[in-house]
């Protein structure tokens, strides 16, 4: 009788399998900003089984964070125990500056649907922010409803001053990022869920010089 052997063969990092979740994949290096209770942070790195390369950020502390969401608090400390970076009190407009980011680039970096309290402004210094953080061929992902009256945001302008193009535009599916809930994020209701229809996201890429 022949006696089979098993020998066992190392797989190196770069040989495993990528998992994907929507545009974003596991072998990618992201950054979420204004992400609202985190869970679309949390719905990537679960996915991913990991959350190495992943950094979610807030604008709230901590504390205020958890006050604001009832989720927060659990969405927070799964992230953190599968390996996510975790920052708060994060600014977009001046995100660049910050110490624990200053020093990072990175492949993909998220804002979803910033119109929730937000302003042309607002979404303007973002880019500034993210294009001086991308790596090479990295991409910035702006979820947004398209329509009236969100379509005097002009969001293609704005990303055009900081030498970024469109260069795709799809259609957001809630469904294709499992757990994600997204906030009102302001006053009374912060908790509460806003439709998404017609919510588009705007992929920008720097323009090659």
């Amino acid at each position: 009788m022949v006696k089979l052997v098993t020998i066992p063969v190392e797989v190196r990092e770069d040989e495993k399998a990528v998992k994907w979740l929507g545009h974003y994949s596991s072998a990618q290096s992201i950054l979420v900003v204004g992400d609202g209770d985190l869970s679309f942070s949390l719905a990537l790195a679960t996915a991913f089984g990991s959350g190495e390369k992943l950094v979610a950020t807030s604008f709230e502390s901590y504390v205020h964070l958890i006050s604001m969401y009832s989720k927060a608090e659990s969405n927070v400390a799964q992230l953190k125990r599968l390996g996510a970076t975790v920052l708060h009190s994060v600014s977009v407009k001046k995100m660049k500056k910050r110490t624990d980011l200053k020093p990072r680039r990175f492949d993909r970096i998220v804002f979803n649907f910033p119109h929730a309290g937000a302003h042309r402004l607002l979404v303007q210094r973002f880019f500034r922010n993210a294009s001086k953080m991308l790596r090479p061929l990295g991409e910035i992902h702006v979820s947004h409803k398209t329509g009236q009256p969100y379509n005097r945001w002009e969001i293609e302008g704005l990303a055009l001053e900081f030498s970024l193009l469109k260069s795709e535009m799809v259609a957001f599916r809630k469904e294709d990022y499992p757990g994600y809930n997204q906030k009102r994020g302001d006053g009374d209701r912060c908790d509460e869920e806003f439709p998404l229809r017609n919510g588009c996201t705007f992929k920008f890429q720097r323009w090659p010089r």
